[in-house]
């Protein structure tokens, strides 16, 4: 079987100027908002780094799905988990929790400053950098001498406003209503 970014048909010259993207707020649908445009950049044969910073474990439905891809796609895809298998929060950080981003974090300044990668996802960065756990100055200065052809998205909660001035294109997800306030859990296939 032919790999169908070999034929160089379906997009032959993506777009040569990248942006910086935020989708942030408290509402769902961050993280899934960044991994349907890592879909749509892969079927246009780019090459995609996702970071998932604070997420550990593998009991994650878009993990199922990104190692079932068909293999002349997923040699275009790389993730990286950045995290312990758990949620983590101001109250219940830990220094391993810093070593995880900590790896997570240099990878991502190696592979922007590299050019590696036509997208890179750095999904729930927001939240690392919130707690301080990714240094601010220095994420904005590797943005500021991302190569300009590279697009980079930042997910998560607590967007600096720093981050959001730097940023192209800022969606804050909003929660209108949601039915975890009835006290419905988290569903398998939907919100992991």
């Amino acid at each position: 079987m032919n790999n169908f970014c070999d034929n160089n048909l379906i997009n032959p010259n993506w777009e040569k100027h990248g942006y910086i993207q935020v989708y942030t707020g408290d509402g769902k649908g961050k993280t899934t908002a960044s991994l349907g445009l890592a879909m749509r950049a892969l079927g246009r044969c780019w090459k995609v780094l996702i970071i998932m910073f604070t997420k550990g474990g593998n009991d994650y439905g878009e993990l199922n799905s990104f190692r079932n891809l068909s293999p002349q796609i997923a040699q275009n895809l790389t993730i990286v988990q950045a995290g312990l298998d758990r949620i983590v929060y101001s109250d219940n950080q830990n220094s391993d929790d810093a070593k995880e981003i900590t790896k997570g974090w240099e990878l991502a300044k190696k592979a922007i400053k590299n050019h590696e990668y036509n997208l890179i996802i750095l999904d729930e960065a927001n939240i690392a950098i919130d707690l301080n756990l990714i240094d601010l100055d220095e994420v904005l200065e590797v943005l500021k001498n991302k190569p300009d052809e590279m697009e980079i998205v930042l997910t998560g909660r607590n967007a600096n406003p720093k981050i959001v001035e730097l940023a192209h294109l800022v969606s804050e997800i909003k929660p209108i209503k949601h039915y975890w306030d009835t006290g419905i859990a988290a569903r398998k296939g939907i919100e992991y």
